[in-house]
């Protein structure tokens, strides 16, 4: 079956402090579109959403706009700009570096349906 979404009009939206997720949902894939202002942090934004110390989703993502930093549980840190493409198992933080606007495309095949819910 072929689908086709736009990200001018997600299925569905997600605010949490400092920013915000739309996500589209097709069949075996989940695409969100994540938009983190200057001074977020995943474990001060979405931790408290989430009710984990550390993300626990496993991201794909590619960054349009801004620079985030990601460090894992096991001590390793990789900071990620426009252009680049990383994959982030679970187990991490992240934050905006600098000020300016983050945002990523999220291709993971269950990120939009678990990050930044209860």
């Amino acid at each position: 079956m072929l689908e086709v979404k736009t990200v001018e009009k997600p299925d569905e939206r997600r605010d949490f402090p400092r920013g915000h997720l739309e996500a589209l949902h097709l069949t075996g894939l989940d695409f969100a579109v994540g938009t983190f202002e200057p001074g977020w942090r995943w474990s001060e934004s979405v931790a408290p959403i989430a009710g984990t110390e550390r993300c626990m989703v496993h991201h794909n993502g590619y960054v349009l706009r801004g620079r985030m930093r990601l460090r894992m549980d096991d001590g390793g840190e990789a900071e990620v700009g426009p252009g680049d493409v990383f994959v982030c198992p679970p187990g991490h933080d992240a934050w905006v570096v600098g000020d300016e606007q983050v945002v990523v495309f999220d291709f993971a095949g269950t990120m939009a349906n678990e990050y930044a819910k209860g």
